[in-house]
């Protein structure tokens, strides 16, 4: 009688395992769209390091590099060959979400994913140099109102990306035409740190992580963070550009997504694995050696902040003239 209440006892234990508990991936991967030393590339190694740390996955995560149209290759063919593929996320940022606005991924709409989970957010920032007659944002934004092209500006992409955009949001808060803006576009952002050290460019918009090493340097001051509340130190003197009275925000974001098609055991697998990953004591830790604020996202949550910044950015895209309606 005892053998058999055991065995009754331990089907029970079986059954009652949630499915995606037992099904690891058979060969974990995680894809930076990009070559190596990018922002895909440090979002990958976060997810290797958290969830090695967290010990979620039974076999170690190999990185793939799959440059092209900042993420577009990789979303093609996350949507063709390997819509179904169990084993691997792919990296997704904010760009990637810009790029999906303004129908650079072709066809492809954020609704041809599953957005699997974050690993953490940076901000914009406003930088100018420490002598800059623009002693604060109120000094910048009324000489934006007043002649938008006395200002150059310059940051690390072309009109349409993410540092543009950051810009661009600044002008439509002074009530000015984005178009009308004076900006030169550099490579990155250490180019354009050395123009504005210079004297080459007044402002630069730029994140909030790649100053970190400048804070308190003297070359430099930063205006106002592009974040909804202050954020924490080294950051918490700085105040943000909304408590100025300026609606704009500019959240640059980091996580994965897999095909559209996977499997909810799949999907659900590698969404409980983040979610471990919060809980874990060292991935505060993490994010902060990679530069990284908080932004712990998993599943439908994730998911629906994803559609709603694309939404929200294609809107933004069409008031800027970067996409016809």
């Amino acid at each position: 009688m005892r053998v058999l209440v055991g065995l009754v006892a331990a089907a029970v234990v079986l059954a009652s395992t949630p499915t995606n508990a037992q099904e690891q991936p058979r060969k974990p991967e995680c894809v930076a769209p990009a070559k190596p030393g990018g922002g895909f590339d440090l979002t990958c190694r976060i997810a290797i390091e958290a969830l090695d740390k967290a010990g979620v996955l039974d076999k170690p995560m190999a990185v793939t590099f799959m440059p092209g149209g900042i993420g577009a290759v990789a979303y093609n063919l996350f949507n063709s060959t390997r819509m179904d593929d169990a084993n691997a996320i792919v990296a997704f940022s904010s760009g990637s979400a810009l790029n999906l606005a303004t129908g650079k991924f072709g066809n492809w709409s954020e609704k041809d994913a599953r957005f699997v989970a974050s690993v953490g957010v940076d901000y914009g920032v406003v930088v100018v140099r420490d002598d800059s007659k623009y002693k604060s944002l109120g000094r910048l934004m009324n000489a934006l109102k007043k002649n938008p092209a006395a200002v150059v500006i310059g940051a690390g992409g072309s009109v349409g990306s993410q540092d543009w955009m950051k810009a661009a949001l600044l002008l439509q808060a002074a009530g000015q035409n984005p178009r009308q803006m004076r900006y030169v576009a550099f490579e990155g952002g250490g180019e354009s740190i050395s123009n504005l050290l210079g004297g080459n460019i007044e402002v630069y918009t730029g994140d909030a992580s790649e100053m970190k090493a400048h804070l308190g340097s003297g070359g430099m001051r930063i205006l106002a963070a592009l974040a909804p509340e202050r954020l924490p130190a080294p950051f918490a003197d700085i105040p943000t550009a909304t408590e100025m009275g300026y609606d704009v925000e500019w959240p640059i974001f980091r996580g994965f997504y897999m095909g559209k098609n996977v499997s909810d055991d799949a999907y659900n697998f590698y969404v409980d694995a983040f979610r471990k990953v919060y809980a874990s004591p060292d991935f505060e830790k993490i994010q902060e050696d990679k530069g990284m604020f908080p932004l712990d996202m998993a599943g439908q949550e994730f998911e629906d902040y994803v559609r709603q910044r694309v939404a929200k950015q294609r809107k933004l895209a069409e008031k800027m003239g970067l996409i016809q309606k």
